[in-house]
């Protein structure tokens, strides 16, 4: 299958150098945090924000370790592909919680190297290398709901 072909329709233009470093934020939470994938983002090309639900409030050392984190792998130039795959065949892992109801039988795979894998027919970079550099701008703690909004842009 080419990577044109429209498995579900999708209203985004997205900036693919900022989708693929949510991707890699995302999976980046979950190996520190053992939390699970943002509840709420907002990707665009001049900022972005991603709120997570967390057990505690991260310290500003652990904040410095999730920029450290992420520049890492930028850096490292992981490759970014797509597999195509059925509903009934996902990976150990990769889950369809945030598919809509109506999605297709076919789902398309975005894997970051070995670092993360997950259903999404969004716009990627070929390498994370071409992502540039990651910036946190600030973030904010929520401590009723247990909310961590970490907001961020990509310089290129």
């Amino acid at each position: 299958m080419s990577d044109d072909y429209i498995l579900n329709e999708h209203n985004k233009e997205e900036f693919p150098p900022a989708h693929t470093a949510e991707h890699l934020l995302n999976q980046t939470m979950i190996r520190l945090f053992g939390c699970g994938r943002s509840i709420n983002a907002h990707i665009e090309r001049k900022k972005s924000k991603m709120t997570f639900l967390l057990d505690h409030k991260p310290s500003r050392q652990e904040e410095r370790e999730i920029e450290r984190e992420m520049q890492r792998l930028i850096d490292e130039d992981l490759p970014v592909s797509f597999e195509f795959v059925t509903q009934d065949s996902l990976p150990d892992g990769v889950t369809l919680d945030r598919l809509p109801d109506d999605a297709s039988e076919t789902i398309r795979l975005v894997r970051i190297g070995d670092y993360d894998v997950c259903p999404c027919i969004g716009r990627h970079v070929r390498s994370t290398a071409q992502i540039g550099r990651f910036e946190m701008l600030g973030t904010n703690w929520d401590e009723q709901e247990r909310t961590f909004r970490v907001r961020f842009k990509v310089v290129q």
